[in-house]
C-alpha cells in the first residue's frame, strides 16, 4: 500500500495521472461540442434540446458524470501538486534566454492556462449545468436549456467570457493532447507525427466549434 501511495505521489505518478485523466476529459470534450453543435442545425433548439434531453436522463450518462468530476478534480490537484513540488524543487527561477523556440510558451504556462480554465469552468456550470441539476431535481423536468443559452449569450460580457474560455482551451490543449501521450509512454517517431496532427487538430476543432456558439448566437446567425 505504501509502495502504491509512492507511486502515485511521484512525479512520474503525478504526471501519468494528470495524463489518464486529461484523455479521459478530452474525450468529454468531444460528446459536449457534439451535443453544443446541434444548435447549428438552426431549427428553433429542436436538435438541442433531443441532444440535451438525452444527455440529462440517460442513467450511463449521468453515472459518468461522477466520474467526469472525479477526473476534474483529479486533474486540477495533481496539475496543482506537481506544479508545486516543481516550484520548490527550484526556488530560484532559472535564466531563460529571449528566445527559446523549442519551449513554447503555453507549455510552460499550463498551470496558468488550466487555472484560467478552472475559473472558466465555474462560471459555465454556473450558468447551466448546475442550475439544470437542481431544476431537475426539485421538479423532475428539465430546464429550457436552449432558450437558456440566447438568454446568457445575448450579453455581450457573458460572450467575451465564453470566448476567453475558448481561448485558454485552444493553448491547453495544444500542449496537453500531446503531452498526455508522452507522459504515458506512447512515443515513436513513427506515430508521433500522426499524434501531434491529431492534437493539433483536436486543439482547434474543439475550442473553434464552442467559440462560434457564442458568437452565433449573440449576432443572430441562428436563432
Amino acid at each position: 500500500m505504501n509502495s502504491f501511495y509512492k507511486t502515485f505521489t511521484s512525479s512520474l505518478g503525478r504526471k501519468f495521472t494528470m495524463a489518464l485523466s486529461g484523455l479521459f476529459l478530452i474525450s468529454f470534450l468531444l460528446v459536449h461540442m457534439s451535443v453544443n453543435a446541434l444548435i447549428f442545425y438552426n431549427d428553433g433548439g429542436a436538435m438541442f434540446t433531443i441532444g440535451a434531453h438525452f444527455m440529462a436522463t440517460n442513467p450511463v450518462i449521468r453515472t459518468l458524470e461522477i466520474v467526469l468530476i472525479v477526473g476534474f478534480v483529479l486533474h486540477i490537484v495533481q496539475g496543482l501538486l506537481l506544479w508545486k513540488k516543481n516550484k520548490d524543487a527550484r526556488p530560484i527561477k532559472y535564466a531563460y534566454p529571449l528566445s527559446t523556440p523549442k519551449i513554447k510558451w503555453y507549455s510552460k504556462s499550463m498551470t496558468l492556462l488550466g487555472t484560467l480554465l478552472l475559473l472558466f469552468l465555474v462560471i459555465h456550470t454556473s450558468n447551466f449545468w448546475i442550475p439544470n441539476r437542481i431544476h431537475q431535481f426539485r421538479y423532475d423536468e428539465e430546464l429550457p436549456l436552449y432558450d437558456l443559452m440566447l438568454e446568457k449569450f445575448s450579453n455581450p460580457l457573458e460572450v467575451l467570457v465564453y470566448l476567453f474560455g475558448c481561448v485558454s482551451l485552444f493553448w491547453h490543449l495544444l500542449h496537453g493532447f500531446t503531452s498526455a501521450f508522452t507522459s504515458l509512454g506512447i512515443s515513436h517517431r513513427r506515430y508521433n507525427g500522426f499524434i501531434k496532427w491529431m492534437g493539433t487538430s483536436f486543439s482547434v476543432i474543439v475550442p473553434l466549434v464552442l467559440f462560434l456558439m457564442p458568437l452565433s448566437i449573440y449576432f443572430k446567425w441562428i436563432n
